[in-house]
């Protein structure tokens, strides 16, 4: 945002602590609202008068008691009272808070606002409201994450807090056909972040990630899919070299965002698409003398470069990446343009791990009849992989840049256990089922058991 529209688009604080009712923690929590309209370079127009709290009863049919929306926290609310969206908005995100969901979606259709949770990794849809609070309740959440309400043409990035919330929300929004839909993250607390110990990796996957974490220089990727736990692993490995190296070592991070506070850890956050990105942050960090360099997440071919030549000058590099697997990992790094020889030389362990939710306890089935899918579970646990080039006696097909599976075919015949592997053994321990198995791999059919 420019300075021009910014100014033009600030209302002044008590103007709008009238304009939202105080009945609403979040009605506070802005410090930017933005006017709908067409115009932005027009006057921003501002109420004569607070606007009230309806009292009157909305005629039937009006209540969000009578939509589908048996899932949702909203069965006391008048949809025609003008605060209905601040107070709907509020309770949705402190429902998702309450259930521990990682994401909650705003789908436009062209019946009303579909809502959803992401629990576990699995979308939970929980009502539609109608077509006619959508703009409202669209135009609150831009309001509260300081975005623009007169664009709805462009996507738009922004953040919000809850003063009893110790994570971070961000919000996002990108225009359909039907309107525009809008998903909030919610960040776990810089409290929460677990240690290694906590994660609950296999020992020999444990005992790979903490030989490499004691080199002083290379690199340690940690890749997966989204919301596979990348960054709470990367958190968790900063903390156990701070356990480690007993606070003798220089940690510095380069994130975006920074979505904990770690204690003895200088953090950084970058900007997506300014001239402050990942390289240059790279670059300028390795002259004030780090020991320890974590990098949110390789984006990018210069990014990869950049953080690979970092890693053969003496720094050990943590960092995340997108790959369906080790062996994908690294030839999508070949592909970025880094040169074989540098992942040869840098390269310490490649992990890559998914979020598999654990079989509910056995004393928790009903006692006639199937359990419901949405009890069948509780709580997740970590799987991975993890190839060390050097350990799997990967060097030659490294230079010979060699396939995926000729990867994991040679790395196989020194010890490397697959992901597809250690969730199979998962499965023949009772921690989860085949089901979970093909929705987290999408494997259609079981390998033959003799």
């Amino acid at each position: 945002m420019n300075a021009v529209a910014a100014s033009d688009m600030t209302v002044d604080s008590t103007t709008k602590a009238a304009a939202f009712p105080a009945a609403s923690v979040l009605a506070t929590m802005s410090t930017t609202a933005v006017s709908s309209r067409t115009n932005p370079g027009a006057p921003m127009p501002l109420p004569a008068k607070p606007i009230p709290t309806a009292t009157t009863t909305a005629p039937v049919g009006s209540s969000v008691s009578g939509l589908p929306c048996d899932g949702l926290p909203l069965g006391d609310l008048n949809m025609q009272a003008a605060d209905f969206s601040v107070q709907a908005v509020e309770r949705l995100i402190r429902q998702a808070i309450a259930e521990g969901a990682s994401d909650l979606h705003f789908v436009p259709t062209p019946d009303g606002l579909a809502i959803a949770f992401r629990k576990e990794g699995v979308l939970e849809h929980r009502g539609v409201l109608p077509v006619g609070v959508m703009p409202s309740i669209v135009n609150r959440l831009k309001v509260l994450a300081q975005l623009l309400t007169y664009r709805t043409d462009i996507p738009q990035e922004g953040r919000l807090r809850l003063p009893d919330f110790p994570g971070e929300l961000r919000a996002s929004t990108f225009p359909t056909i039907h309107g525009e839909k809008a998903v909030i993250r919610l960040f776990i607390g810089s409290g929460k972040y677990l240690s290694l110990d906590d994660i609950g990796y296999s020992p020999h996957v444990r005992r790979s990630l903490e030989h490499a974490l004691r080199q002083t220089s290379g690199m340690l990727l940690l890749t997966g899919p989204a919301g596979s736990g990348k960054t709470t692993s990367a958190y968790a490995c900063l903390r156990w070299l701070q356990a480690e190296r007993q606070s003798q070592a220089s940690l510095v991070t380069l994130e975006d965002p920074v979505e904990a506070m770690l204690p003895g850890v200088s953090q950084t956050q970058v900007r997506r698409g300014g001239e402050f990105n990942y390289a240059l942050g790279l670059r300028s960090l390795l002259r004030q003398d780090p020991d320890v360099i974590l990098v949110g997440e390789i984006r990018d071919a210069e990014t990869a470069q950049t953080a690979f030549q970092a890693a053969l000058a003496g720094h050990l590099v943590i960092s995340t990446f997108h790959a369906g697997s080790a062996s994908d990992a690294l030839c999508r790094l070949t592909d970025l343009g880094v040169e074989p020889f540098l992942l040869r030389s840098a390269l310490l362990a490649i992990s890559c791990q998914r979020l598999v939710r654990r079989l509910a306890p056995a004393e928790s089935a009903p006692l006639e009849g199937p359990l419901p899918v949405a009890k069948r579970y509780r709580g997740r646990f970590v799987a991975a992989e993890v190839m060390e080039p050097e350990l799997h006696c990967l060097s030659r097909a490294i230079m010979h840049r060699a396939g995926a599976r000729r990867l994991e075919a040679q790395a196989g015949k020194h010890g490397f256990v697959k992901l597809r592997t250690a969730l199979e053994d998962a499965v023949h321990q009772g921690a989860t089922d085949w089901p979970e198995v093909y929705r987290v791999l999408g494997t259609e059919q079981p390998p033959e058991i003799s």
